[in-house]
């Protein structure tokens, strides 16, 4: 069965809106620069990244482009946030400067989502470790050479944006092999919903090395069609690349008040 570019084609899936929904913040600036804040602390935003203009930004947040102004106005007074000229300028992340900045932002943005958050967190890891499983099953030998190619890309990247960027290619590419579109929808919904609307996910070059030898025996699983270990092998990848890195975030924070 051919199926169409999942890229071009948008499919009903499973109530993700609702859930995605649960996890929405208020848009007035000062809960938009804690939403920004908290993706920083956990590494979705990472040190010299560059934000996606304040179009694209204000989509994926689903704030007004005034609100979304403030919130960065507040966060570069900061110093957490810095304006850049030129053509390859922009609007760069920093870093914090203050952990009390950080541990306040993260308690107000996370605290009154938590239980939603973690109940996201954990339905994309089932969800994930069913797509390796299928993907094992079903895969044919060019989807095996996409995924390989895709590791490669991951195992050569120098920076955030070439590790994230070939993760999610990984990613699309195992989901692909399931030949199957609900789940092809699936694995990109969940991938923005589960961190609070941003595209991106925690980085940092200590996990970047943890998931590239996760992401090697997970190649190898569904390469060998063994099912049962790719499953396994997608579960203990996604706890540690996204759910634990939000775990980490607020035990910290709960552990210094």
């Amino acid at each position: 069965m051919e199926l169409e570019n999942p890229s071009q084609t948008q499919y009903p899936v499973l109530a993700i809106n609702d859930l995605a929904g649960s996890l929405r913040l208020q848009s007035a600036p000062e809960q938009i620069a804690d939403r920004i804040l908290a993706a920083i602390a956990v590494g979705i935003l990472y040190p010299g990244d560059k934000l996606p203009s304040e179009r694209d930004l204000s989509v994926m947040l689903e704030v007004s482009r005034t609100t979304l102004r403030q919130a960065i106005s507040r966060l570069s007074a900061l110093g957490v946030l810095e304006a850049q000229r030129g053509r390859q300028g922009g609007t760069f992340v920093k870093s914090i400067r203050s952990r009390s900045i950080e541990s306040e932002a993260i308690l107000r943005a996370l605290g009154p989502i938590w239980d939603q958050l973690e109940a996201m967190l954990d339905y994309r890891n089932l969800v994930q470790q069913m797509i390796a499983k299928t993907a094992a099953q079903r895969r044919k030998p060019d989807d095996v050479d996409k995924i390989k190619e895709a590791l490669y890309d991951y195992s050569q990247a120098t920076s955030s944006s070439q590790s994230r960027k070939a993760d999610h290619s990984l990613h699309n590419f195992i989901a692909e092999a399931t030949n199957n579109i609900y789940l092809i929808q699936l694995n990109r919904d969940l991938s923005t919903s589960a961190n609070l609307g941003f595209t991106e996910h925690p980085y940092s070059k200590d996990l970047h090395a943890q998931a590239l030898q996760q992401h090697s025996l997970l190649v190898e699983a569904i390469a060998m069609g063994n099912s049962t270990e790719a499953e396994k092998i997608a579960g203990e990848h996604f706890l540690v690349t996204s759910t634990q890195p939000w775990r980490d975030a607020l035990a910290g924070v709960r552990e210094s008040d």
